[in-house]
């Protein structure tokens, strides 16, 4: 969401003139973010963001529109795609694929409290269930064999401790990731900045464009790895009950997915640690980048390399109890 593609309002209100969404009143670029370029964009009709994509390939962008329209007709409140004069979610702009979204109100927690965790941990049980009806299925594409590509590539910009976490790290996942969890669509990327809230209730989960079919234990563990760490790190025992016991009351977890639990949680940790690293050594440009630091997420990794099963506080969590 960074801004690699200028655009200016001329550009804009041209574009806009193949949808049904009046005339362009307003244009801002979006600086937070590190993949794709987007702007906050009012007309006389409504308000919306306006995405110009990257990198992402013609039919992957088809398969998220497709699936924020049926999650949003299925009430989860994300992004409704907004077609265009031909019946088509995807455009070109500035010679790159290009949608336009309804834009959600509300605003982002950086420090969330106990409610919020927990409506967050419901909400995403709530997707996992709606997206199992979804009819289009694509595979998610930061998986733990991209973990392991992307470690190849940046192992020798690292330094000798970096390089042998990240090398371990693989290895173990490789070894000992479970293959029969439940699956399905996923968010991916559920971050505290890609959701909104009014008061404590959610009101917008944003950026679906990491979704794809993985286990649905690995977004949970996406989601607790931001939502529930503390500043050096370790989780927050409170957060992460309040959030893991909201989402395990609409969609409890099997047995297999509680033993698991501290591996998908590593395995989380692995896939931002390596995308940092990587947009760190080998960034791309743009007027509005905005780099993340890739120490915290080495933190947290370090400190999910600690956990055990049968530690109590988390084994707890994970359980309800």
């Amino acid at each position: 969401m960074s801004v690699f593609t200028p655009l200016s309002a001329e550009h804009a209100a041209a574009w806009l003139e193949d949808y049904a969404v009046g005339t362009l009143q307003t244009l801002a670029g979006i600086a937070e973010g590190v993949q794709n370029t987007n702007f906050f964009l009012d007309t006389t009709l409504g308000r919306y963001v306006l995405t110009i994509f990257e990198q992402a390939p013609g039919e992957q962008l088809s398969f998220h529109m497709r699936l924020l329209a049926h999650l949003a007709e299925r009430g989860i409140p994300c992004p409704a795609p907004v077609a265009n004069r031909r019946h088509e979610y995807v455009g070109q702009l500035q010679g790159k694929p290009a949608v336009l979204v309804s834009r959600l109100p509300g605003s982002a927690e950086s420090n969330p409290n106990l409610a919020q965790c927990a409506a967050i941990g419901g909400m995403l049980a709530e997707l996992h269930i709606a997206a199992q009806t979804c009819p289009s299925q694509s595979a998610h594409q930061r998986d733990g064999a991209w973990c392991a590509r992307i470690a190849v590539q940046i192992e020798p910009w690292l330094d000798r401790d970096d390089a042998e976490l990240l090398g371990d790290e693989v290895r173990y996942q490789q070894r000992a990731r479970p293959i029969n969890l439940p699956r399905g669509i996923i968010h991916a990327d559920l971050f505290r900045d890609n959701v909104l809230f009014v008061g404590d209730q959610v009101s917008g989960l944003l950026d679906f464009y990491f979704a794809g079919v993985d286990d649905l234990l690995f977004d949970l563990a996406v989601t607790v790895n931001d939502w529930c760490a503390t500043a050096t790190g370790e989780l927050d025992s409170e957060r992460c009950a309040a959030l893991l016991a909201a989402y395990g009351r609409r969609r409890p977890l099997l047995a297999n997915e509680q033993a698991a639990w501290p591996t998908l949680l590593r395995a989380a940790a692995l896939r931002f640690w390596a995308s940092r690293l990587y947009d760190h050594h080998l960034p791309r440009s743009g007027e509005l980048v905005i780099k993340r630091d890739p120490d915290a997420y080495r933190s947290i990794l370090l400190a999910r390399r600690t956990l055990d099963r049968h530690d109590g506080p988390l084994a707890a969590a994970v359980q309800g109890g």
